[in-house]
């Protein structure tokens, strides 16, 4: 069942007449996505599944149905000068009715500003409609007071995002640029250090220098503090576990960022990649099993658990989500590359032909074949041939994403692989942390110079693992006595002064009235009174329907017109809430009491 508290921020469409602002309606769809991430007990699709809509027309029923939601927030951004227009409309993945919608204009001055109205007023609408939520005063602070800096920061977080090494140098380039502009800019500062520490752990950048430039903007980012977001935690973890591989400091800056938000897909993807390389595959896939929850379109989740399963022998499971994550992005090379493994140790020479020849990237596809025969010993594969092949390899710039060039060694000398893994766990390749268990290095394992890497490289004892919390019990936001004498307050309004009839009425305007908490508003409706704001008002105009209906001054009235006349302002949400409530449609109902 789709939890009704849902929502996931559609790609905001760029309407510039420049078409590069593209970064921009990115980096504000993901602005919103993460400020609507930081209400407690509201489900935020993650940005890569909301990404993975991005120019591709969908109904908003299948994308409910997809990610497990019940609203979609839509809309488009028109950057021009020092002026942006953003539209938005929430819409119900259930039936399609839009049940809000806003035009803003405003200054670049006030970016900060517009994405905290803007996210404040979908959550507002979010709990009017489907239930309690406590909402901070603010979602967005501004992170920045240099509107050029967060522009180029824009900018560089849209390269990074695309996850191949070319643009990560971009992205390097312009968190460096942001930061110029804005010294004291934390995610410039950690953003352009991780680039940095993954251009040195992936062998883009010469490890050393990449490694001294990370730590510099990380140091600057941190100026001897706690750092003040999941992003930067997330990047020092990243930085430690990747670069360093140092597994207890970066078990520890996870758990930090988890205390921050104990659901981010991101932050459990690198909890899982560590566990997984420890060899902890039950926690590994609990942790991943969260991100695929929370970020059900993300190629890289499906990846990480595929990488689990073969980690562990269960290549169909890993294939089948391989197959997801190739589904999702037909271009995502570590699955491209895990899926030929995957055949190989299948021992299915078919779908590993079938595989290569649809890859035209592939390079020295006759790499894979080589493997596949050495490793089942079906075909005589000349030494010199595979040596040829490794030497080959290793000239190959960026380093090619998974170690193959060990993996041919280790079927024709283990003296040889050794030498060639001592020397790539020396300079802490990214390609081969989870040796420990890697199964086409299995040739090696009983060597006693293998087993002593494993005990240099891993930690005999257990890292902390995180205790995710779950949805507590709402806490009562009142006691008896303010629960009675504001719920004798509401009852006056509404009877009384006919509150309901004011059709620009909000649970925020309701709250201002009555000198009420908006958070304590909300408590008292959903938890005392047990409807939300709007069933709550809508039932007074139901009632104030019904009683003009039937009242001969109003005969001259449409059904939609006395509607209107008692509150309601759209024919949809009047007829659905009729119905509900009335088992009937208002036509059929008004018969009935005519005939009585």
């Amino acid at each position: 069942m789709i939890n009704q508290k849902s929502i996931v921020v559609l790609p905001l469409e760029n309407l510039s007449s420049d078409l590069e602002n593209e970064y921009f309606s990115d980096g504000m769809t993901e602005e919103i996505i993460a400020a609507l991430s930081k209400v407690k007990g509201l489900k935020v699709a993650a940005k890569t599944s909301s990404f993975a809509f991005k120019e591709i027309k969908k109904d908003v029923r299948h994308i409910g149905n997809e990610l497990g939601v019940s609203l979609v927030l839509e809309g488009s951004v028109r950057k021009f000068g020092d002026q942006v227009r953003i539209t938005t409309q929430l819409i119900r993945t259930d039936n399609g009715f839009q049940i809000w919608s806003e035009n803003f204009n405003r200054k670049l001055d006030d970016i900060f500003a517009l994405q905290d109205e803007i996210s404040l007023l979908v959550a507002e609408r979010i709990r009017e409609n489907y239930g309690h939520l406590e909402l901070d005063e603010h979602l967005v602070t501004p992170s920045t007071e240099s509107i050029d800096a967060y522009d180029t920061f824009l900018k560089a977080k849209f390269f990074l995002k695309r996850w191949n090494l070319k643009d990560i140098q971009k992205g390097a380039l312009l968190f460096e640029q942001s930061a110029k502009l804005d010294p004291a800019f934390e995610m410039s500062l950690f953003g352009a250090g991780l680039c940095y520490s993954l251009l040195g752990s992936w062998g883009a950048m010469e490890k050393e220098y990449a490694f001294k430039r990370a730590e510099s903007y990380f140091q600057k980012g941190g100026e001897g503090q706690r750092p003040k977001s999941v992003y930067a935690y997330h990047s020092l973890a990243t930085h430690e576990f990747w670069g360093l591989w140092d597994y207890h400091a970066a078990n520890k800056l996870i758990l930090e960022a988890l205390k921050m938000d104990p659901y981010e897909p991101d932050v459990h993807e690198c909890l899982a990649e560590l566990l997984t390389a420890l060899g902890d595959f039950d926690a590994a896939l609990s942790s991943i099993n969260t991100s695929i929850q929370h970020n059900p379109l993300s190629p890289n989740h499906f990846y990480t658990r595929a990488n689990i399963y073969y980690q562990q022998k269960q290549y169909d499971l890993a294939q089948s989500d391989l197959n997801k994550s190739l589904e999702i992005d037909p271009d995502f090379a570590l699955s491209i590359q895990l899926k030929l493994a995957c055949c190989i140790q299948q021992h299915n020479l078919e779908a590993l032909k079938k595989l290569i020849d649809s890859r035209t990237d592939l390079k020295h596809p006759a790499q894979y074949l080589m493997l596949f025969h050495l490793t089942h010993g079906d075909e005589v594969i000349k030494e010199s041939a595979v040596r040829a092949m490794i030497e080959k390899l290793g000239e190959v710039q960026p380093r090619p994403l998974m170690a193959y060039d060990l993996y041919l060694m280790a079927q024709i000398s283990s003296t040889e692989a050794l030498d060639m893994l001592k020397m790539k766990l020396s300079m802490q390749m990214g390609q081969v942390v989870f040796f420990k268990h890697e199964n086409f290095l299995t040739p090696l394992r009983t060597d006693q110079e293998y087993q002593k890497l494993v005990s240099q490289y891993f930690p005999d004892d257990q890292l902390e693992h995180p205790e995710i919390l779950q949805n507590a019990t709402s806490k009562s936001l009142m006691a008896a006595a303010e629960v009675n004498h504001y719920t004798d307050i509401l009852e006056d309004l509404m009877q009384n002064e006919h509150q309901y009839l004011d059709t620009s009425l909000t649970l925020r305007t309701l709250a201002d009235t009555i000198n009420l908490h908006p958070n304590k508003l909300s408590w008292l409706l959903n938890e005392r009174l047990e409807k939300n704001f709007n069933d709550y008002v809508n039932s007074y105009r139901l009632k104030d329907f019904q009683r003009k209906a039937i009242d001969p001054q109003y005969s001259h009235l449409t059904l939609l017109g006395l509607a209107y006349e008692s509150g309601f302002t759209s024919k949809s949400v009047f007829n659905e809430f009729f119905r509900k409530n009335t088992g009937v449609t208002p036509k059929a109902w008004l018969k009935k009491q005519k005939a009585n």
